[in-house]
């Protein structure tokens, strides 16, 4: 594994481990969280079911799997990143983009580096059974990279690491060799309760436990319909995915740089006002979103979260550009995106 590791820090990766195959014992947890209805609309999740935690029978032949982690924060980040985070929440009119998806789409990055691992490895070993995933099927991986080492589930249900904090993508690689497992690393979490005090909408139910339903992330990027009033003004000014319980937990003033460019900030996407995305076209929103994961939740969810940011915004004060530029929008929107505008405006 020694030269695993060293070929897997040259593709760009932090970290791996291995993990066995057996995730009987997180069945139950599982179960549970499909049953209270957490996923919200994700039904891929409940169509695989307990598939995800058998991962011998979703890739048959599976018998261990190798665990990736790739930081994701940009080599230019400044010190004191999450205070500066945070500051720019409380600039209404700033439109706020989750860290990890300012640059290039993860899942490219990530799964072209997997297999370029799983191709040296062949090199070395000879042909064998495999199968790449980067949050691209119903892989438990949380539970995967905890039991290999890449750290601890922390309470707000993100991957934590002494070392690395929580701002890493994570990978795996199925595989049909009998590879012996690494270490498990110990829970760091403490009584601290930090990420569930600062969710916004209140989406981390209990330590361990999200519902989906109601956290940022789930409703700005997996959501397809109306995003509920009631969560509407806790929303913000964050237009695509929410940082806040990482940005507030102390693991991450040890968050590691990405030596990658691709993670770097596309200044489209950094620092814009509501006001300057609301207005892109379709077509300029498919240009500027080349690339980057924002472009799977397409134009009209864009305008939709926008205009739900639009509206807090004038709640708060903002000035009457973001007034006009709503009004301007709401005859030739999507019945979606006008009933959005329309609560926006009543504000």
């Amino acid at each position: 594994m020694a030269q695993v590791r060293h070929w897997a820090l040259e593709l760009g990766f932090s970290q791996i481990g291995v993990a066995g195959v057996d995730l009987s014992a997180a069945e139950p947890g599982l179960a549970a969280w499909l049953d209270n209805g957490f996923h919200g609309e994700m039904a891929y999740m409940q169509a695989h079911g307990l598939r995800r935690a058998r991962p011998a029978e979703l890739v048959p032949g599976t018998v261990s799997v190798i665990t990736a982690r790739m930081d994701y924060l940009p080599a230019t980040t400044p010190e004191g990143w999450q205070a500066i985070e945070f500051e720019r929440l409380q600039r209404p009119g700033e439109a706020i983009v989750s860290l990890y998806a300012r640059g290039r789409d993860y899942h490219k990055v990530l799964r072209s580096r997997l297999q370029k691992l799983a191709e040296r490895i062949a090199q070395a070993v000879g042909p064998f059974g495999h199968r790449v995933f980067t949050d691209s099927a119903p892989v438990l991986e949380v539970e995967l990279a905890s039991r290999s080492g890449q750290g601890w589930r922390g309470r707000h249900t993100l991957v934590l690491d002494r070392e690395g904090g929580s701002m890493f993508f994570l990978g795996e690689i199925y595989v049909d060799l009998a590879l012996p497992p690494t270490e498990p690393v110990t829970d760091h979490c403490g009584t601290c309760s930090a990420c569930i005090d600062v969710c916004p909408t209140g989406a981390i139910v209990a330590p361990y436990r999200l519902d989906a339903r109601r956290c940022i992330s789930y409703l700005t990027i997996e959501h397809p319909g109306s995003i509920p009033v009631e969560l509407r003004p806790l929303m913000g000014n964050r237009i695509y995915g929410c940082d806040d319980c990482q940005l507030v937990c102390p693991w991450n003033k040890f968050a590691q740089r990405s030596p990658l460019p691709d993670f770097e900030a596309r200044p489209e996407l950094t620092g814009r006002t509501l006001v300057e995305l609301f207005a892109w076209s379709e077509e300029e929103f498919l240009r500027r979103t080349e690339g980057s994961p924002i472009r799977r939740i397409g134009h009209e969810r864009w305008l939709r979260n926008i205009a739900v940011a639009m509206g807090n915004a004038l709640r708060a004060g903002e000035d009457e550009a973001i007034r006009v530029a709503l009004a301007s929008r709401r005859e030739t929107a999507s019945p979606l995106v006008r009933e959005h505008i329309d609560w926006a405006l009543a504000g």
